[in-house]
């Protein structure tokens, strides 16, 4: 008997010995495999804009500020005024100075902050783009609404609302990269799909609604028989209805398509003011542009050339971020809640 309990305790011993090396010749826990996708306070993500208090960027600041959140990052927000390029180009510059680990910048003008955006690249700031990009800057990547599909959209409902028939102009924004490209497919469509309309007229509305309601009432006193205007961004959009309601009252005819959800925009399309407006998805802008730059940050961090010599990037070029047609029928379920 006692020969057997000095059997037990050896093997117990054994195994206890086994167990006791295993553990001391582990490999020790990954960190980022047990926390998760865990960065540093310290670390500040910087979200540039321009016209910086209109409503459009608060469903984008949201996104950015929850993926903050889930990183334990920290993330500031700064923009220029007005729809101005010197003045978010000086925003930039002063955001670079400050050594960020990153930059999520929807660019006013795509030609003139090429050169900047390329300067935060070059310092070893990561940078990326949403909404409005700079196709030939070296941000690694865009994030946004493929705006060249939008404007095709945007033209079949209008062809949809007006039957296929008419005159129809365009009030955009010609300077920023994103307009043009819904102004481009919007006049494409229009051209190849539906003979019985006519683009009449492109106007600059400058992004501002004053500006759009002047070149909505030239439109109108240029081609009475309009049959619908394509207005490219919300301001344009407000600017346009408000033109038409004080020179045609609520008898008109005529159809306006906008872009965005303000509410501004939404409460025109509940009120038949506005007969669509095009639903970006703006959240997935904020929330996607800031996953890409912890990423890109916590590469760079480890290896400075991590990406020179055309290696491998650990995100995508271009990043579609969706687009919802919103009419009277569905308004309500675009409202901020």
């Amino acid at each position: 008997m006692k020969k057997l309990w000095l059997v037990y305790v050896l093997l117990i011993g054994i195994f206890l010995i086994y167990v006791l090396n295993y553990k001391l010749q582990a490999k020790p826990a990954d960190p980022w495999e047990t926390a998760g996708l865990r960065g540093n306070i310290a670390d500040k993500y910087v979200m540039v804009t321009f016209q910086s208090g209109i409503d459009y960027w608060k469903s984008v600041l949201k996104g950015f500020e929850d993926a903050a959140e889930e990183l334990n990052v920290s993330v500031e927000y700064h923009g220029s005024t007005q729809h101005n390029a010197s003045e978010q180009m000086t925003v930039l510059e002063q955001v670079i100075a400050r050594k960020p680990a990153g930059i999520a910048i929807s660019a006013v003008n795509s030609k003139l902050l090429t050169a900047t955006i390329n300067k935060a690249v070059e310092s070893g700031i990561p940078v990326v783009l949403f909404d409005s990009g700079a196709p030939n800057s070296k941000a690694y990547s865009f994030l946004g609404t493929n705006n060249y599909n939008a404007g095709v959209e945007a033209a079949r409902k209008m062809a949809e609302l007006t039957g296929g028939k008419g005159e129809v102009a365009i009030i955009t924004t010609p300077d920023q990269h994103n307009h043009q490209e819904r102004t481009e497919g919007f006049s494409y469509t229009v051209r190849s799909e539906f003979p019985g309309m006519k683009l009449v007229s492109v106007k600059d509305g400058r992004g501002d609604q004053v500006a759009s309601r002047e070149a909505a009432e030239q439109l109108l006193t240029q081609y009475p028989q309009l049959a619908g205007i394509f207005a490219t961004e919300s301001n344009g959009g407000i600017g346009v209805a408000e033109a038409v309601e004080a020179q045609q009252g609520s008898v008109s005819t005529l159809k306006i398509i906008s872009f965005d959800t303000d509410k501004g925009t939404l409460d025109l399309v509940k009120e038949g003011k506005i007969a669509a407006t095009m639903a970006q998805g703006t959240w997935n802008m904020g929330y996607w542009s800031l996953m890409e730059l912890f990423q890109l940050h916590r590469n760079l961090a480890e290896n400075p050339n991590a990406y020179t010599g055309n290696k491998p990037l650990p995100v995508p070029d271009t990043v579609d971020t969706g687009i919802d047609v919103v009419t009277r029928a569905n308004v309500d379920n675009y409202y901020a809640k």
